[in-house]
């Protein structure tokens, strides 16, 4: 069964799982229980290349592929933001947990099924490495989709990564400073307006500790009054968690939320967003600096390529969680459409995928010995979630709904007790009751973030920039029509009319650095933006580029005001 890929021959079977998420490392785990049972960890093992080799009779080996060397504890992820959990506390080290596995931090460029390949992203040598498989699992989850919603891969905020959980704090903290200083009333509701799309369980969490952390950072600010804070939570149902919990947990959520503050705009949808603005589907607009957005949640775009049946993105399965049509492939978790009793798929939360994995690590097993194999018939324990501040709902088998903070008690120590290792258990234990004594610390973690050509999004009316503004890049329009306007107010008229293709601002970088007219967005706006620095670095190392756009700045110059362009001229050559 086991077939070279140029690393060196191999003498056991290899089993290549994609992901290292709940599906994907647990999966690993429960193989690694049964070598244990087959060759206890005290035997002495060989390195050998790219496999191991064992004294005793070892049925496989086991390669894990994960864009990161940790497995992250989502369930948690949402208390990051308020600090009521350090930053490690969530994260697993994926080689701690998985002693006999190989791991690859990689990301996965292709996969081959005919050829048994999977092929990673190059590492330090600009290579990619090419991994066979005897046995493939695919555990690579969903990822945040916002394709057809024009604005939010530019402007929302995703929350589906622990880099997401530490971005949307940070960012968080960074314009509540902001906010604290601002004197422009209109900029200062801006900065003061968080907004939080999605009402399932994601959304309901990032809103409630985002609530709680917003109003708590704000008593503590001379300059903020308590009432400043806006936090909205936008969802299509008629409750919050309407399509997760029954309709009576769903009322407590929705209820307690609201009178915490929180503003919920019910049976409305985010539509786009710009830098400063989430846009409904009703045509209402909410000013806003931070828009934070847990849907639609997609299945993989990996999967489209490789060549599976699927249903809505995800591997459909059989019972056992073997891929249809493909006797060596398997799928788990989120990616995995596992049909239930009822013919629906199982639901994608850390509780199905834990359990597929242990099923689908003792069926690969049960295949390679030529074994029947074992149907996945878990229909769940329930559902948990936290809504703040020592409050949280449960919904438990047998029709046990709690809510307050005796649910909250249970979904702490639960999530507690299901952490991977006694380390991690400690670690979250005493950084929680660290919380409940002291409370958290706002800081910012500045990491320093590397500024590039991005892209925005503006909507009919909005303004780019204003005359009097600082100079800070260049923009090329990618798509829609941009109005430049001199003058305030009022007394604003119109200079020009650019379209794709053509740039605006640079008469500001090339000259004091203050833009001396304004952008308006005349229809929906696509822009690129090169940050001056390096619109400046591109200018020093390419003198006809510099030419190039000088010879454009002093052709509008002179568009805008002949009389005042040519005299300068004349007294510059008088000179």
């Amino acid at each position: 069964m086991a077939r070279s890929d140029g690393s060196g021959s191999r003498e056991v079977p290899r089993i290549v799982i994609l992901g290292g998420g709940f599906g994907g490392a647990y999966c690993a785990l429960a193989l690694e229980r049964i070598l244990d049972r087959l060759d206890p960890p005290a035997t002495d093992r060989l390195m050998a290349g790219h496999g191991m080799r064992y004294r005793g009779e070892v049925p496989f080996d086991i390669f894990l592929v994960n864009s990161e060397n940790y497995l992250v504890y989502q369930p948690m992820l949402a208390e990051v933001v308020s600090g009521n959990v350090g930053i490690e506390d969530t994260v697993g080290p994926l080689r701690r947990l998985l002693r006999r596995s190989h791991i690859y931090v990689r990301e996965v460029e292709s996969v081959d099924l005919d050829a048994g390949t999977v092929t990673l992203a190059p590492g330090i040598r600009p290579r990619p490495h090419v991994l066979g498989f005897d046995q493939l699992v695919v555990a690579v989850g969903s990822v945040s989709d916002f394709r057809g919603m024009p604005g939010l891969p530019e402007h929302a905020l995703r929350f589906k990564t622990l880099a997401d959980a530490v971005n949307l704090r940070n960012h968080v903290i960074h314009v509540l400073e902001q906010a604290a200083i601002e004197s422009d009333p209109q900029l200062r509701r801006e900065l003061l307006s968080f907004v939080v799309a999605g009402g399932g369980f994601s959304g309901t969490e990032v809103v409630a500790e985002l609530n709680d952390f917003v109003r708590r950072w704000t008593r503590d600010q001379a300059t903020l009054r308590d009432d400043e804070p806006r936090v909205v939570l936008v969802h299509s149902g008629e409750r919050v968690l309407d399509r997760e919990l029954t309709p009576g947990l769903s009322e407590y959520a929705t209820d307690l939320l609201a009178r915490r503050g929180v503003e919920i705009r019910l049976g409305a949808r985010l539509q786009s967003a710009t830098p400063a603005t989430a846009v409904l589907a009703d045509g209402s607009r909410i000013p806003t600096r931070t828009l934070v957005s847990t849907v639609p949640s997609s299945p993989n775009p990996l999967i489209e390529g490789v060549g599976l049946t699927t249903e809505r993105g995800r591997v459909v399965c059989d019972a056992h969680l073997g891929a249809i049509g493909r006797a060596n492939v398997w799928a788990v978790g989120d990616c995995a459409f596992v049909p239930g009793p009822d013919g629906a798929g199982s639901p994608p939360t850390a509780q199905h995928a834990v359990r597929q994995a242990k099923v689908l690590a003792e069926n690969i097993v049960r295949a390679l010995r030529a074994a029947p194999l074992k149907p996945y018939t878990f229909g769940g324990l329930g559902k948990l979630g936290s809504l703040g501040h020592h409050r949280a709902v449960a919904e438990l088998p047998g029709g046990v709904h709690l809510s307050g903070r005796t649910a909250w008690l249970l979904w702490r120590t639960i999530y507690w007790w299901k952490l991977p290792g006694f380390d991690r258990k400690m670690r979250v234990g005493l950084s929680w009751l660290s919380d409940l004594i002291v409370g958290g610390n706002p800081v910012n973690l500045n990491l320093g973030r590397v500024q590039g050509v991005e892209q925005e999004h503006f909507e009919p009316g909005e303004y780019v920039f204003r005359q009097g503004d600082r100079g800070d890049g260049l923009y090329m329009v990618v798509r829609g029509t941009a109005e430049v306007r001199s003058g305030v107010g009022a007394d604003e008229t119109l200079l020009a009319t650019l379209g794709p293709g053509e740039f605006f601002g640079e008469m500001a970088l090339l000259g004091d650095g203050v833009r001396n007219a304004s952008v308006c967005c005349a229809e929906p706006l696509d822009l690129l933006f090169i940050p001056r620095s390096d619109f400046a670095a591109l200018l020093d190392r390419l003198p006809k580029m510099r030419e190039s756009i000088e010879q454009v700045a002093d052709a509008r110059r002179e568009r805008a005001e002949p009389e005042a362009y040519r005299g300068a001229s004349a007294g510059g050559s008088e000179g």
